[in-house]
C-alpha cells in the first residue's frame, strides 16, 4: 500500500466521523495528499499544500492540515479552500460549487 493511500485511509477514517468527506474527485484529493506528505518530508510538519507555507512551524500553525479555516470554509461553501475537506452535499452535489475564497491574512 502506498504512503499516499495509508494517509488517506488514516485521515479519512478519523475526519468523516466529524462530518468532513473527502472531494469525490480522487485524483485530485491523492494530489493533495502526496502535498501533504512532501510538506511534512520538507518542513517536519502538514501544511496546506493549496499554500504558501515559511518553514516557521509557528508562523504556519494555522495552515497545518486541516488548517483552522477548514471548519468555516466548509460550513459556508460546502468546502475547504483547496477542496480537499468537502461536506456530504458537495459531494451529493445538492449545493453549488461555489470558489472558495482565501481566509488566511497575508502571512508575509
Amino acid at each position: 500500500m502506498s504512503e499516499v493511500q495509508k494517509l488517506y485511509d488514516m485521515l479519512k477514517k478519523v475526519q468523516e466521523p466529524k462530518g468532513y468527506y473527502f472531494s469525490e474527485n480522487k485524483e485530485m484529493v491523492f494530489d493533495l495528499i502526496q502535498g501533504l506528505i512532501d510538506n511534512k518530508n520538507r518542513y517536519g510538519y502538514m501544511c496546506c499544500p493549496c499554500r504558501l507555507a515559511s518553514g516557521d512551524r509557528e508562523k504556519d500553525k494555522d495552515i497545518m492540515c486541516p488548517c483552522v479555516y477548514r471548519e468555516a470554509d466548509v460550513e459556508r461553501y460546502g468546502s475547504c479552500y483547496c477542496n480537499l475537506y468537502v461536506s456530504e452535499e458537495w459531494n451529493e452535489g445538492t449545493i453549488p460549487h461555489e470558489y472558495v475564497p482565501e481566509s488566511r491574512p497575508s502571512a508575509f
